[in-house]
């Protein structure tokens, strides 16, 4: 076959053109530090690829952003938790020097004053956020655990109620001690001195009068609920011994308050019939006569205080309808209420019950208003908790939010409401006594306006020592208390420090995973620099030496030969 001098040129040309693409190959490898630029480069290399940069990709999700999310937010938790175990101890504290019986008034003024700052603090602690997210929130990330100012504030232009279901076990039945003093004020008002009252003789004197009286109760989480003279509602749902069917109670007013603040109810069931045996059921505006009216007699039923968030009892009527055995173990004494006052620090019930919110969404003078009803946890009583989970690796999971309901407790707030209770006795008790003293100096010690104060006196000492022995009763029980809050905060933070002790396993294995996977795909698509390195020098010289050999073969032609 003739070899024209065409046929030359096409040959160096396509030569050429093959040692520049391998050239230009070697380039983009050393330009890209990969095998391949293209999958046709490389089918298997292009799949295993595919393969290793999807797993590094969901790896590196899970390593760098969710674990690391997850370990911020339960390190954010877990300071939280640290601040609350610190205000627990210091609250334990107190409560053991304020045990002592020697303390006056005053030295209790001041400790309790220092308790409710520790309280506050307590309350505070469960609007910590993480990045805008508050973590004690469960899935309501967006609402703080208690009420902020700014929540205040939009109350005031839009209010707020709440209708709450609460349930009761026996062992929340709270047992009461008050003292019934009220005999010592009896005729002080006279202008002439004492008044003897007329049932007082040497028998029945002023100290006998004075007595001290067991009671019983269930106390609310919250104070200051809707009296039901002004539209408020209220139901109770007893439980009834050996399985039998409850019947829901609805209590409503009945007439105004009478001069000792009672207020009658009537009692029926859900269909508007009156039940019959049920308990007679009243309401009362203040805390001091509900409690004297059942110590003395007067009253025999269940009372309603909505300004103290009570539902009071005697001893007898707590013998006749509670035991253990009735409730069955189970928190079987049902409550529905209503509370439309709010104050800065309140918890927020979405939190913690079967609620339902109704918001005035018009302004303060906008008429007629108009409200919008929202549901909260209907399916609270089914177990279903607001627990939030990240996911940290393939089909694996760490719950990363501790609830408010572990934690932050109704109970500490609604203590410090009774000590406030038992603090108000004992500082009244001690200014009768210091009224007394002033003016039974006004008289001559053989004067029976003097014997009436001095009689007056030695009731006052009673009572004072009755009302010591209560607060002295109450802060040791207080201690046991704050002891049970500590141990349930501790659980919550022995949770929340052992589900970060597994994220630092999981995030150790994930930083291996990254690690390994990486190196893998590096040894899949990465080049070895210095083999390329040889190879682009050697394809250059190649290049370089074919244009200079195709150079000087092109210079000659068929004549040159013959």
């Amino acid at each position: 076959m003739r070899m024209t001098n065409k046929i030359m040129r096409n040959n160096a040309a396509y030569n050429v053109n093959q040692n520049k693409i391998l050239q230009d190959k070697l380039t983009n490898q050393m330009t890209n530090q990969s095998k391949i630029a293209r999958p046709s480069d490389d089918p298997v290399v292009a799949i295993r690829a595919l393969r290793l940069r999807s797993n590094v990709s969901a790896i590196t999700q899970y390593n760098e952003k969710n674990a690391e999310d997850a370990k911020q937010w339960l390190d954010l938790t877990a300071d939280a938790m640290k601040t609350v175990d610190d205000v627990l101890t210091d609250l334990y504290k107190q409560a053991t020097t304020s045990a002592n019986k020697y303390q006056t008034a005053d030295d209790l003024r001041i400790l309790m004053s220092q308790m409710k700052q520790l309280t506050k603090e307590f309350y505070s602690c469960a609007n910590v956020d993480y990045a805008g997210r508050y973590v004690f929130s469960g899935y309501r990330t967006d609402l703080p655990v208690t009420f902020t100012a700014e929540d205040k504030k939009q109350m005031d232009d839009h209010p707020v109620s709440y209708n709450i279901n609460e349930s009761f076990g026996f062992q929340d039945i709270n047992r009461i001690n008050y003292t019934d003093y009220d005999k010592l004020r009896e005729g002080l008002g006279g202008a002439n001195g004492p008044s003897t009252p007329g049932d007082l003789d040497d028998v029945n004197s002023y100290e006998q009068n004075v007595a001290n009286t067991t009671l019983y109760s269930f106390r609310i989480s919250y104070n200051n609920l809707d009296s039901l003279a002004g539209g408020g509602k209220l139901s109770i749902t007893m439980p009834v011994a050996n399985g039998g069917t409850a019947t829901t109670l609805n209590v409503a007013a009945n007439g105004t308050p009478d001069a000792n603040g009672m207020l009658q109810t009537t009692v029926t069931d859900q269909s508007g019939n009156p039940v019959a045996g049920a308990p007679q059921i009243a309401e009362f505006t203040d805390q001091e006569q509900a409690y004297k009216a059942i110590a003395d007699g007067t009253f025999s039923g269940i009372a309603y205080i909505p300004t103290s968030g009570e539902l009071v009892f005697s001893k007898d009527f707590y013998e006749a309808n509670f035991s253990e055995a009735t409730f069955g173990g189970e928190d079987s004494f049902h409550v529905n209420y209503d509370k439309s006052s709010w104050k800065e620090g309140d918890i927020n019930p979405v939190h913690y019950f079967n609620c339902t919110e109704t918001l005035r969404t018009t302004g303060p003078d906008e008429n007629p208003p108009e409200y919008r009803n929202t549901a909260y946890n209907t399916q609270r009583d089914e177990g279903r908790n607001q627990d939030i989970y990240y996911d940290v690796g393939y089909n694996q999971q760490i719950q990363v939010n501790s609830r408010a309901d572990e934690i932050f407790t109704h109970d500490v707030q609604r203590d410090m409401d009774d000590f406030e209770h038992y603090l108000k006795q004992y500082e009244d008790v001690e200014t009768l006594e210091k009224d007394l003293t002033t003016k039974q100096k006004d008289w001559p010690e053989d004067s029976q306006e003097y014997k009436d104060y001095a009689e007056r006196l030695k009731g006052v000492e009673k009572a004072k020592s009755y009302i010591r022995d209560n607060i002295h009763t109450k802060f040791e029980n207080q201690i046991s208390k704050y002891q049970k809050y500590m141990d349930d905060s501790r659980v919550a933070m022995t949770d929340n420090a052992t589900r970060g002790s597994r994220l630092t396993l999981v995030k150790t294995r994930l930083t291996n995973q990254q690690a390994t996977y990486k190196e893998l795909q590096q040894d899949n698509e990465g080049i070895d620099i210095t083999e390329v390195a040889i190879e682009m020098t050697s394809a250059d010289l190649t290049y370089n030496a074919a244009l200079m050999a195709t150079g000087k073969i092109m210079q000659t032609n068929l004549m040159n030969y013959i």
